[in-house]
């Protein structure tokens, strides 16, 4: 924790209390949320990011695209647009945002589209010629406007929601209580081969209420890198330089030095405009390797197509049958 935030714990009251007043007056009903008649599913989580949103949404997109038509709704973080905006032919990272243009690219037969209103999102997506019958709102567990029929709450193994504190000391958007919103509590970026006893022990402490359940996930690295055009084995790469603009890049540094590879890495914000003096420096090396979310904003820069890749990610969830089980009941 550093300087600044612990200097600032006097204001962690203070931003407590304002977070609880706001939930209890939508949990009581003197702020009125509005609820759907077809399946709305929201994840999110309680924390300012980092803890794994966008494969959780790639996974359910997985699990129900062949059950249902899906559309995804997210707020577009950073866009340079306003209001709802439907994703199309000429979508980019620019009017739709890093991780819905992820969404956008990767699957063809969803319907993507961004409102930071996800109330409006949701009317605009439902007036279409073909609606949607599932919507998967992307990181709105704090937009209580609209009541979700299921809430996928998801909170990370090295950074527990129930071991933190709210902004501006901790991470946390809201205070924990929040938690006991969600349908579904994952806990995300688990060793790999995390004991059932270490499991037993974070559930003891996450103490579930009603019919919550509880999972567990880790992130299942691919074996290659992918540019525009080539494919090249990881255990192969030369030493190249690794480019990073997400929230916590700790695993996949991790991961790649578990490896035994050699790189060096250049680490920017999460969500990072990178600017032009930004593309120089990272088209100055040879190789460059990236997160999939960062590749959809650098790739359409013409010095850097033929250096630069990605590493694919997904997500595995332990007992991944009653996960899958519990969403497509409440879908049907």
């Amino acid at each position: 924790m550093n300087f600044i935030r612990i200097i600032l714990f006097p204001v962690v009251p203070i931003y407590y209390l304002i977070t609880w007043l706001r939930n209890w007056l939508y949990d009581t009903g003197i702020k009125t949320s509005k609820s759907y008649d077809f399946p709305v599913i929201c994840v999110g989580n309680l924390s300012t990011g980092g803890t794994g949103k966008t494969p959780m949404i790639e996974y359910l997109i997985r699990l129900l695209k062949d059950e249902k038509s899906i559309a995804t709704l997210s707020r577009g973080y950073k866009r340079k647009t306003n209001g709802f905006v439907l994703a199309d032919e000429n979508a980019n990272s620019d009017t739709i945002g890093d991780e819905p243009f992820q969404f956008h690219r990767k699957f063809k037969n969803i319907t993507v589209a961004v409102d930071s209103d996800r109330q409006n999102g949701i009317s605009e997506l439902r007036s279409l010629n073909v609606q949607p019958e599932v919507v998967l709102l992307d990181d709105a567990f704090q937009h209580r406007r609209v009541k979700a029929g299921f809430n996928i709450m998801l909170t990370t193994y090295n950074n527990l929601y129930y071991k933190d504190w709210v902004l501006p000391t901790g991470n946390l958007r809201e205070p924990r209580s929040g938690a006991k919103r969600s349908d579904v509590i994952v806990v995300t970026k688990c060793d790999k081969d995390i004991s059932e006893a270490e499991r037993q022990k974070i559930s003891s402490k996450i103490k579930l209420t009603g019919n919550q359940q509880l999972f567990f996930s880790y992130v299942d690295y691919a074996t290659k890198v992918i540019s525009e055009s080539a494919e090249l084995e990881l255990k192969d790469l030369p030493e190249f330089t690794l480019v990073t603009g997400i929230a916590n890049a700790k695993p996949l540094v991790d991961f790649l030095n578990e490896k035994g590879l050699i790189f060096n890495h250049l680490e920017y914000s999460d969500h990072y405009n990178f600017k032009v003096s930004d593309i120089e420096t990272i088209a100055s090396n040879d190789l460059i390797i990236t997160t999939e979310k960062d590749f959809v904003r650098l790739s359409d820069n013409e010095e850097l197509k033929s250096k630069l890749y990605y590493l694919p990610i997904q997500i595995k969830i332990y007992k991944s049958s009653a996960f899958n089980k519990t969403v497509l009941e409440f879908i049907n």
